[in-house]
């Protein structure tokens, strides 16, 4: 993933089921390593893997306290991702509305 641009890394961090998990779990409460981890039947080694590639994305920030590691969710890049959704959303929906115009017009003249 290294050399991605930061829309890519968001994206493919959300696409593994087990990240969007850890996500949500972080959205509620920041947690440590630990925590996160008993939640999941895989190796710690895979749990550090996913929140390297979450780490990666921006998605989640790493603290230290005393012995304690923390991971806190960041949302400022869902929201970039969602800006880019809502965007080619919007796109697309005008597309559909200018097709739909002027198949109503293609009907409207073949009954004419």
């Amino acid at each position: 993933m290294a050399g991605k641009d930061p829309l890519s890394l968001i994206f493919a961090a959300l696409a593994d089921p087990t990240r969007r998990d850890i996500l949500t779990r972080l959205s509620r409460t920041p947690a440590t390593v630990g925590d996160v981890s008993k939640h999941f039947d895989i190796s710690a080694p895979a749990i550090s893997q996913h929140l390297k590639v979450l780490q990666r994305a921006g998605l989640i920030e790493r603290t230290t306290r005393a012995q304690w590691r923390t991971l806190s969710m960041r949302t400022e890049p869902l929201d970039e991702a969602s800006a880019w959704v809502e965007k080619h959303r919007r796109e697309w929906n005008q597309r559909f509305d200018a097709l739909e115009k002027h198949l109503e017009t293609m009907t409207t003249q073949e009954d004419q």
